[in-house]
């Protein structure tokens, strides 16, 4: 008789535990809060324009090969991927940088910043990508059960590199500020300052530089939907409109959840919704950790999102595009330091219908902007006005066109959204940060300590924050309860 594993939330870590355990074997039913599968991967189609609400870089899709090949897939099976080249744009006060889409193109790009930059560039993504196979053969796939899990001739040869920050690396070999903001920005997608985080995870330059920026063709939520077919082939079954109210313990062990005031049995119980949310439908005795532990934590940022829908199309910019003409070191001072509202942000702009026409309605744009606060701030419909207008002109003022005499509307999404849809922790928007001191076996576990089958995935535990280490997670958890078997 097969075992039954319900599922809490619907993200990228939940689908992928859902499609390995429904291999396996187990009777696998997902339970999402929320009217549509995706969690934070959702989407809103509005007047014929697609937005991703959440994930918009596609990166190492050596990761999401691995995946659908456990399944005997193809991405292709399901989406059709275009290298983006450019790659993405970056605007300073005074100059551009192009990334292409070779390592060709960005040392021609270096070495017209900097000379001789482009011989130091070669050999750092030459350590970056050592780096990469390590992290992503060998340390990612561990389960963060002990630190001798990262004990291996590969890591020992490397331990310096989780001693020096990624910032202190860069500084050494590139004096030109663009070119160190160009370098340092990766890590950011592992939710913490460079000046924070372990050089070793210089692996993210390699993804970004060596393997390049990708797009599905009608958005991220592909991704989503393809990993939703492939389940629903294995046959799991999904629960929309359902929030979970509670984890059942009885005896110390997971028997199930209560959602829509009805109970559902089973005999292993996966969360992917936030961690600390996950843990306070438990009882207090039950919890691994207290207020004080998320409290002294460092969290990755929050976001303020835009969807702007334009009616005609842009001059002068890319798909990916980051606008870099403030202060660098400032804004994340602001988000990790001193928290509070930037006075003068960094943020990202994504037009994805500049190379993929699905995506808007004839010669009009797609807008999706992001600026990186910290979690927990005050999020007001004023502030959020107020920052709009400044992005809004210093688009225009960077781009030399006028933008906001073509807006057909626009919405907004912020730290009190990410609370409400997501019961996210402060309103964060990519869980813990991946410094030296919360990496691998130093995070929130995925098994719980007090609570027998009962398990955690996602952004808050091992990996870390990012779609592809979602995916990783999934697949850890799943062969976690395969092992209890």
């Amino acid at each position: 008789m097969s075992k039954k594993v319900v599922i809490i939330g619907s993200g990228f870590s939940s689908l992928s535990a859902s499609c390995y355990l429904a291999k396996w074997g187990y009777e696998v039913s997902v339970y999402e809060k929320n009217g549509t599968i995706g969690g934070r991967a959702s989407q809103m189609v509005k007047k014929g324009f697609t937005f991703d609400l959440g994930p918009s870089w596609y990166w190492m899709p050596d990761i999401f090969d691995k995946f659908f090949e456990d399944f005997g897939k193809k991405t292709s099976d399901y989406y059709t991927l275009h290298k983006l080249d450019p790659a993405y744009k970056i605007f300073f006060s005074k100059d551009t940088i192009t990334i292409g889409d070779s390592m060709d193109k960005i040392c021609k790009e270096f070495e017209r910043i900097e000379k001789g930059s482009a011989v130091h560039l070669k050999k750092f993504i030459s350590k970056a990508q050592k780096n990469y196979d390590i992290a992503i053969n060998k340390v990612v796939l561990k389960p963060g059960l002990s630190p001798f899990e990262l004990v291996t001739k590969d890591t020992i040869a490397k331990v310096d590199q989780f001693f020096k920050t990624i910032s202190g690396e860069v500084r050494k070999k590139f004096k030109n500020p663009k070119l160190i903001s160009t370098l340092e920005f990766p890590v950011l997608f592992l939710g913490a300052k460079p000046s924070n985080t372990p050089s070793f995870y210089s692996f993210m330059n390699f993804a970004d530089f060596g393997l390049g920026t990708w797009h599905p063709e009608g958005g991220m939520y592909e991704i989503i939907k393809a990993m939703h077919h492939l389940a629903v082939e294995l046959g799991v079954q999904f629960h929309t409109d359902s929030p979970v109210e509670k984890i059942r313990v009885k005896a110390s062990k997971a028997i199930g959840i209560t959602t829509n005031n009805e109970d559902i049995n089973a005999d292993f119980v996966l969360s992917g919704a936030d961690y600390h949310h996950s843990e306070t439908l438990l009882e207090k005795k039950y919890r691994q950790y207290s207020e004080n532990y998320w409290e002294r934590k460092t969290f990755a940022p929050s976001s303020l999102l835009f969807y702007v829908g334009l009616n005609k199309k842009l001059k002068n910019v890319e798909h990916h595009n980051l606008f870099f003409d403030t202060d660098f070191e400032q804004h994340t001072y602001d988000i990790y330091d001193n928290p509070k509202w930037p006075e003068e942000p960094l943020f990202y702009a994504n037009f994805p219908s500049i190379t993929d026409l699905t995506m808007a309605p004839e010669n009009c744009e797609t807008g999706f902007f992001l600026i990186p606060i910290a979690p927990g701030l005050e999020d007001t419909p004023a502030l959020r006005k107020q920052y709009f207008d400044l992005i809004m002109h210093r688009l225009e003022t960077r781009t030399k066109q006028n933008v906001k005499d073509g807006i057909l509307f626009y919405e907004s999404f912020c730290v009190n959204d990410f609370i409400e849809k997501y019961n996210s922790y402060k309103g964060n928007a990519y869980g813990m940060a991946n410094t030296l001191s919360q990496t691998a076996f130093l995070r929130p576990k995925l098994k719980s300590k007090k609570v027998e089958n009962l398990y955690f995935t996602g952004q808050l535990t091992v990996p870390g924050p990012g779609v592809p280490p979602s995916l990783i997670s999934g697949k850890l958890v799943s062969e976690l309860i395969k092992n209890k078997r």
